[in-house]
């Protein structure tokens, strides 16, 4: 499983200057993807000028870039030529199994973190957040091949007995309905999100070949309601986009959408209740800082809040041992 960790805390002048200048790294991996320079070498063995012609960027600009991934050891250089190392080809040439395809995600995610200051200023999102095709089919790519790799194991973590009926909301490519359908044969589930996603949640589903048991409903979970008949109702990446208010209002749509015994699962960051960890969270909350009006990362106590307020008698945290805990609320 392909994982990624939050750096240990600064601790001296050193890690000072090296988290200042850890934008430099960054930024030569994420334009060797956007110019897709490692896809255009491929299994070959390429002068500067090739690359360049390749990839239809400057010769001069192109070598320099090659060089500098050269001694980042994602490219190696002999007699003048380029060819991918054996971890470059794995994981940043497209085709491969491996393909690190997220990163497009965070090319749009270096833009608006680029906006942190007037951001604090302003105290929300400065940018619009709004995806382009090509920017919106990268976003779900890369939030489905990261779930892929852990749904299974998130799903095991939820009791299902009495599960006939799941809504997934914000549900993306339907990667956790997939999870769901496949734990238990008699569970059907519909992906709820916005239009111009579901094309794309019905090309994933169709991939899986579980067509015949994954719905879709096309809406905006901020505006339209659900239906009813939903024995449990998936909220998974989805309470951090929203302001709290926003939290509210959608819990009680969800929460009228339940059968009796029914039950609402979130699935995100939870931080404690002074803010300050865990270290993921808590750098996530200024994620959403620069990316959406009032998002953020929530404590155990205001999930709880929302959870009751919706009408959910019984209210529980499933420690799932993962990056993201569960919060789950029952209607009696």
């Amino acid at each position: 499983m392909t994982q990624y960790t939050v750096p240990p805390p600064i601790d001296g002048p050193g890690d000072i200057i090296a988290a200042a200048s850890g934008y430099q790294r960054s930024r030569l991996i994420l334009t060797g993807f956007e110019l897709d320079v490692w896809s255009a070498i491929g299994g070959e063995s390429l002068s500067g000028p090739e690359v360049a012609s390749r990839i239809g960027a400057d010769t001069r600009g192109t070598e320099r870039l090659c060089n500098a991934l050269c001694a980042m050891g994602l490219l190696r250089k002999s007699g003048g030529r380029y060819a991918n190392t054996d971890l470059s080809a794995r994981y940043l040439v497209k085709g491969s199994k491996d393909y690190l395809s997220r990163i497009g995600h965070m090319l749009n995610l270096y833009r608006t973190w680029g906006t942190l200051t007037e951001a604090v200023r302003k105290g929300t999102s400065v940018t619009a957040r709004e995806y382009d095709a090509f920017s919106l089919a990268h976003f779900i790519e890369a939030m489905h091949h990261r779930a892929r790799e852990t749904a299974d194991e998130l799903v095991s973590h939820i009791d299902l007995q009495g599960v006939s009926r799941i809504l997934d909301v914000g549900g993306g490519s339907g990667v956790y309905s997939m999870a769901f359908v496949r734990r238990k044969p008699d569970i059907r589930a519909v992906v709820f999100d916005l239009p111009d996603v579901i094309p794309l949640t019905e090309r994933y589903i169709g991939e899986s070949g579980l067509e015949d048991r994954i719905g879709v409903m096309a809406g905006d979970y901020n505006r339209d309601v659900f239906g009813g008949g939903y024995d449990l109702v998936f909220l998974s990446a989805i309470v951090h986009i929203n302001s709290p208010e926003g939290n509210r209002r959608l819990l009680r749509r969800a929460f009228e959408s339940l059968n009796p015994g029914g039950r609402i699962v979130i699935q995100d960051h939870i931080i404690d209740e002074d803010r300050t960890s865990p270290p993921r969270g808590v750098i996530f909350a200024i994620n959403m800082l620069v990316n959406t009006p009032g998002g953020d990362s929530y404590t155990e106590s205001e999930m709880r809040d929302w959870l009751h307020d919706a009408g959910c008698g019984k209210i529980e945290r499933i420690a799932t041992g993962m990056e993201n805990d569960l919060m789950v609320g029952w209607r009696g």
